[in-house]
Formats: C-alpha cells, sequence, structure tokens
C-alpha cells in the first residue's frame, strides 16, 4: 500500500532503531522489524523475532554497551515472539506481553500500561484483531507507534486464527483518532518500512476493509460457496502463493458478517 522503497535495516526515529531479521518471505515482507527503543545505558527491546541466534547477536552486537531494561512483545506469534526466551537470556531481561503464556518475570502488559525505558515514555495501547493479543507502543516524543502486525509496511494485514476482524475493525478505528489527537508522525511496522503519513495509512486499511466485505458479500451473490470460491473470485490478482493467507482473511470475514 505505502509504495515507499525506503532502507529498513538501521532506520528508525530519534528513540527507535530498526534491526532487521533474515526472515523475508511473503508473510513477513523483507523480515521482523526488531525496534530498539531508548538513549543512554538502558534500552527496550520490541519483538527479538524468530529464533535465529544469528539475529539475536546482531541485535545484541548493535546494543553496544547498552543494558536491556526490558523486552517487549507486540504479539506472540514465531516471527515476533520465537527469539524471545533466548534473547532474554541473552541479556538478562525480563519479558512483557499481554498473552501471560510469553511472559518472564512478574509483569505482564495490557492497554494503558506505561513505562519509562532509557529516558523514553513508552505508552501501551491495546489493539486486538491480527490477533488476540496484538498491542501497540506509542513514543509520544518521537510521535511514533510501533503497531506489530496490526499495520504493515506494505500491503494489507491478514487476520489469524486467533484474532478477530470486529476487534480489528475496532482497533483501526482506535488508532485512526488517536493518530488524528495526537498529530502522529510515523508508524513502526512490524514488516515493511516505516510509514510516514499515519492517518492516510490508516484512512486506506480502513477503506480497504470495507472494500473487500463488499467483495465478499458480492461473491456470495454471484454464487460462491466455500472460502476457496471467494478467494479465487475477491483475491484473483494476487500471487496464489498468498492465497492460503487469502483464505485466513476471508474466514474472518465470513464470521463478521454472520455476526452482524
Amino acid at each position: 500500500m505505502s509504495g515507499l522503497s525506503l532502507p529498513i535495516d538501521g532506520s528508525g526515529t530519534a528513540n527507535a532503531a530498526n534491526v532487521l531479521a533474515p526472515n523475508a518471505s511473503p508473510m513477513t515482507l523483507d523480515g521482523t522489524n526488531t525496534w530498539i527503543l531508548g538513549r543512554g545505558e538502558a534500552v527496550a527491546v520490541v519483538d527479538p523475532g524468530p529464533d535465529d541466534e544469528t539475529h539475536l547477536s546482531t541485535v545484541v552486537t548493535r546494543l553496544g554497551d547498552r543494558a536491556v531494561e526490558v523486552v517487549l512483545l507486540t504479539h506472540g506469534h514465531e516471527d515476533h515472539s520465537g527469539g524471545a526466551r533466548r534473547f532474554a537470556e541473552m541479556v538478562k531481561a525480563p519479558v512483557r506481553a499481554l498473552d501471560r503464556t510469553h511472559v518472564l518475570g512478574e509483569e505482564g502488559l495490557g492497554d494503558g500500561d506505561g513505562l519509562t525505558v532509557g529516558g523514553v515514555e513508552i505508552r501501551v495501547i491495546g489493539t486486538p484483531g491480527h490477533s488476540f493479543d496484538s498491542l501497540c507502543f506509542w513514543l509520544p516524543e518521537d510521535g511514533a507507534l510501533l503497531t506489530g502486525d496490526t499495520i504493515l509496511g506494505r500491503g494489507t494485514t491478514v487476520i489469524a486464527p486467533d484474532g478477530d476482524l470486529a476487534d480489528y475493525l475496532r482497533s483501526l478505528d482506535k488508532l485512526r483518532g488517536m493518530a488524528e489527537l495526537t498529530e502522529a508522525r510515523a508508524l513502526l511496522p512490524g514488516h515493511g518500512p516505516i510509514l510516514p503519513d499515519p492517518i492516510g495509512t490508516l484512512d486506506q486499511y480502513i477503506a480497504h476493509r470495507r472494500q473487500r466485505l463488499d467483495q465478499i458479500r458480492q461473491a456470495i451473490r454471484d454464487g460462491a460457496k466455500d472460502t476457496r470460491e471467494i478467494v479465487e473470485m475477491v483475491y484473483a490478482e494476487v500471487p496464489r502463493e498468498l492465497w492460503p493467507a487469502a483464505e485466513m482473511s476471508v474466514a474472518a470475514q465470513l464470521n463478521y458478517l454472520k455476526s452482524l
């Protein structure tokens, strides 16, 4: 959706720096974005990424002499959290997440929580939808929002089996209102490049979801009988290697339409 071709590894804002994991794929785009937040002697690391020793060692190298005060997870999918336990052992830090199964230490995370690490304020925003445990992290000083898989640097987000489209639509509306209220300046996604137009991106996401729902309604009227037939009609322009992900999204949209 963004049309941008900006460098990803090493990109960031004043208080956020990207370390790109080497797990590129049709589903993960260029790879998982690990974010180092903070300045001075202490930092937070968001989404250590997959359990890939080379990537985790690269993150440690990028830290230099800085200590990791906490590891934060946007959600528990393996491409974001798979390396969290190993990384936490390497840097001797707790892991905080909404899903308690990923927490290492005493504290989890939830909507409305806040913390300050390395002189940087981090506010937690609950954004369920892509997954049940999705969180975003707002950096007020930078006007930047870490979005995990709720918003991607390219393309659109798949509603995973542990997600819910109704929740996702509410989360998009929530982020759209927040972006306008705070005059947000950048979205830092879990995959893909930084997005410099938060409001425009969120408007596109919301419009895209409405369009897809209309297309699925039409496909059903035209005789589509199951998710595969809907994908063949509605996602015909999407590469076939992405059709399994499209089927997940269609299933989520059908569940949503049945609930109306």
